[in-house]
């Protein structure tokens, strides 16, 4: 527990290095902060112990272990404190172990005091550990061990600045989870950025992402930021990260390995505080395999992962989360669910999850009855070939990704054809948007011609 009574926070500073020691202890001094020293790793762990402290920073190579022994340390003794690391000149392998094994955040050598202070602010906002916060009430809802595993993932990762990639099925509730990652850490106060890679022009990605200066090409009439810029000091949420072009991954690893952008036409580069957050509903891991996505860029976003479960992986889930959408939804109507809707509706495989789950009950609130919602308002569609060979345990032969897009396949031609192929009909009942819809179709080959089938 933290002593709210003393005037100033105290950092404790781990390093074998004099002049390096010196540095820091100057410059956070100048910050108002308190500092001790600790040469190496057992006099670091007896002076966690032994006193109180708001913070520590630690060398990744020290003499008698390295910094990764201090963050266990202080992860397993459940110590309220902060850890960051300070590691050698572009190696991102010991920034990504230190993150992973729970450290807040990690500095380069040579350390920049722009970035140290920065680091030192974002640090002493976080918040106590055992905080609670609100977490959203919708899809995050739910006793199944999935969505337990998910919060309480959550929870952990939200005290950190590590990156955290989140995988999962379109409408499985990825950006919520971003949003509550987000809303539990120390930049909750700050701007949240969330970007779809997939809808930007490849020859404006670079522009967008970073900004740019007045005149730097034909249009541009005056300055403007970048997502990274408007982001700074906040979150920025890189969702459909797999749609990015190979050579925006480039200059997006670099800024984020950097900390640091350039603007389209600018000659210097400025630094940002960003936590990067990712999302995407294809397997990042199979798109490095089938090269398509860089490996570097993979390993230094996927830091933490956490998977957004699909409905069919939470059933028993299903009557809470469609209860809780329901009372969202219907306003001042006494509007329920019968037995047997429920029923239908912890049967039904929601190939769009959530956010179908949300359509098909804003639609049966239109359709119902004496404000019962019956099986036949819901109007669910039929089980495909694909989903009724699930059913029956045959889905196994089928490679993962191909088993999916059948069923992608199956669902969107469904919505086509009781839209006599209207896509924005189609798209509000499959519960995506008009873009989303016509990028899942130009994947899967689907074409008009599909109605005559």
């Amino acid at each position: 527990m933290k002593n709210e009574n003393k005037a100033n926070p105290r950092v404790l500073v781990v390093d074998d290095e004099a002049d390096i020691l010196e540095l820091l202890e100057l410059a956070l001094s100048r910050m108002g902060l308190d500092v001790a020293r600790a040469s190496n790793v057992k006099q670091a762990r007896q002076l966690l112990d032994a006193e109180t402290f708001d913070l520590c920073l630690t060398d990744m190579r020290i003499p008698d272990g390295d910094g990764l022994e201090v963050v266990r340390h202080i992860n397993e003794r459940g110590m309220d404190v902060p850890v960051a690391v300070i590691t050698a000149h572009g190696n991102l392998e010991n920034a990504v172990a230190a993150l992973k094994a729970g450290a807040f955040d990690y500095l380069s050598k040579p350390v920049a005091l722009d970035q140290l202070r920065t680091l030192v602010a974002s640090a002493l906002k976080l918040p106590a550990a055992n905080a609670r916060a609100r977490d959203g009430g919708r899809i995050l809802s739910g006793n199944s061990p999935a969505m337990a595993q998910v919060r309480e993932l959550i929870g952990r990762v939200a005290r950190s600045q590590a990156p955290v990639h989140i995988s999962g099925e379109s409408g499985s509730g990825k950006e919520l989870a971003a949003r509550l990652i987000v809303e539990k850490s120390a930049r909750n106060e700050q701007a949240f950025v969330a970007v779809n890679c997939g809808a930007i022009p490849e020859n404006l990605m670079e522009s967008e992402f970073f900004g740019y200066r007045k005149g730097a090409f034909t249009g541009a009439d005056k300055d403007k930021e970048g997502f990274f810029q408007t982001a700074n000091h906040g979150t920025l949420l890189l969702d459909e990260v797999a749609d990015l072009p190979m050579v925006m991954q480039v200059k997006l690893l670099r800024a984020i390995q950097e900390k640091k952008v350039r603007r389209v036409g600018a000659t210097q580069e400025e630094s940002v505080d960003v936590r990067i957050l990712s999302a995407t509903h294809r397997d990042l891991g199979k798109c490095v395999q089938q090269g398509t996505f860089r490996q570097d860029l993979y390993y230094r976003l996927n830091v933490i992962s956490i998977h957004m479960p699909s409905l069919r992986e939470m059933r028993e889930d299903v009557p809470q989360i469609a209860n809780q959408i329901l009372e969202r939804l219907r306003g001042d109507s006494p509007a329920r669910f019968s037995p047997q809707a429920l029923e239908a509706l912890m049967r039904y495989d929601f190939p769009g999850n959530v956010r179908e789950m949300e359509n098909i009950i804003e639609r049966s609130l239109a359709l119902c009855q004496e404000g019962v919602i019956m099986p036949a308002d819901l109007q669910l569609m039929p089980m495909s070939a694909a989903q009724t060979e699930e059913a029956s345990g045959g889905a196994g032969k089928y490679p993962l990704t191909d088993y999916l897009d059948r069923i992608e396949r199956e669902a969107i031609l469904e919505a086509l054809r009781q839209t006599h192929f209207n896509r924005t009909a189609a798209a509000k009942i499959l519960g995506v948007t008009f873009r989303a819809l016509r990028y899942r179709m130009e994947r899967l080959s689907i074409t008009d011609k599909d109605g005559a089938d």
